[in-house]
Parts: structure tokens; sequence; C-alpha cells
């Protein structure tokens, strides 16, 4: 796994290296101290990850992450400082797989790193249900989605529909498939089927766009 690191304190950024590079399966390609040198190394060398800080001088991360997502299949990983920092809900619409506390262990480092080079999205629902909510809330009523993700969601089967407002609660796949009483591999097809339909990235855009398209309400429950 090739990794880039954008932070703009050397020192953090400096350790974040040592911790990665010492891993068989990762390496550090990449170094950038602010946003506009983490699009440019990311555009030229392509890692799988990119390890991103959201806030940064000449670029911040939000900023860079979009110019990212958008020109490359690059996935992204957002670093914050608090857990409700008001910048995560925005890195996440701009393409972010997932973000991590900077006082993450180091184990917690890594393993994120190879959730995210492994396609998947980072979302602990430890976190989730608050930050995403409290994003939500912030942004005012609930938007109507666009006409084609409109259609989008009517073609989702009961279940995908139900899995995708469970998702959006934060709940792990394990989870999911304890309340709908399916397994973990159904619930997997079913969030594959889904995020097809709608034409998402990854199960973090799936959160969001339940948000924001009023299929899930911040703070009411699936159900209620």
């Amino acid at each position: 796994m090739r990794v880039l690191v954008a932070d703009d304190q050397a020192l953090v950024r400096d350790g974040f290296c040592v911790i990665l590079d010492a891993q068989p399966d990762i390496t550090v390609v990449g170094e950038a101290g602010d946003g506009a040198e983490a699009v440019r190394l990311a555009l030229a060398l392509r890692p799988d990850v990119v390890l991103m800080d959201v806030r940064m001088p000449h670029r911040d991360g939000i900023e860079a992450t979009a110019e990212i997502c958008a020109a490359t299949d690059v996935r992204v990983l957002m670093l914050t400082t608090f857990d409700l920092d008001e910048y995560v809900y925005d890195a996440l619409r701009a393409g972010a797989s997932g973000f991590l506390l900077k006082d993450m262990r180091r184990s917690e480092l890594v393993s994120a790193v190879r959730t995210i080079a492994a396609g998947d999205s980072l979302l602990a629902p430890s976190v989730t249900r608050r930050l995403i909510a409290d994003m939500i809330g912030r942004a005012g009523p609930a938007a109507r989605p666009a006409g084609h993700r409109a259609a989008a969601l009517a073609s989702l089967t009961a279940r995908e529909t139900d899995s995708l407002r469970l998702v959006a609660q934060g709940l792990s796949n394990a989870e999911i498939a304890a309340r709908l009483h399916v397994t973990e591999h159904t619930v997997k097809t079913h969030m594959s089927n889904l995020l097809a339909k709608l034409g998402l990235r990854d199960r973090v855009q799936a959160v969001v766009l339940a948000y924001e398209s009023g299929l899930v309400v911040p703070g009411r429950h699936p159900g209620s």
C-alpha cells in the first residue's frame, strides 16, 4: 500500500511516516506540508491512500480532498483534532472515505490505512452517530435529492433501503445483519447493490445522501 501523508506540522507528519513505514505492507511515497502540495503529489504519485489533515495553509484539506477525488481514484483518509470538528462533514461531502482523530493509537492508524486501501470506508459507529447528525443538523433542513438520485432511491429494494437507513445510523455490517435477521454476506450484497444504483463511491457517501435526502432525520432512529 502506497501512502501520501499531508499535514502542516512537521513533527506530526514525521510521526505518521515512521509508524506507517514500519509496516511491511505500507510504504510512504511522499509528504506534503500544505493542501496545494498534497494535490500536486497525489496527482503525480497516485498513492493508494492520502492521509490528509483538515486544516492546512494555502489550500485546506477539504479543498484538496475534493480536487483529488474529482481527478483520481485515490482514497482520502482525513485527520481531525476533535471528534465533532466542524470541517469533517464537508470533508465527507468532498469525497473523503473516512476520518481519524489525531489522538488515535498507532494500531488504529495502521488499521485505518489498510481499511481505506482495501476499498472500505472508515465509519466508527461510536463517533458517526454524533458526527453526521451534528453536521447535517447544522446544515439546516434536508434538501430533496437531485432527480436522478431521487429515482435511484426509489429503485432500491425494501431491504436495500433498510440497510441504507441503518448504515446512516452508524451501525456496522454485523449490527445490520442482526437487526435484519440476515447474514453479514447478505448485508454486504445489499450495500454493494445500493451503492451501484445510487452511483456512490462508498458507504460514507451513502450516509451523507441518506441524511441530505431526508431518508434519515438526525436524532430519529429508523422506524421511529
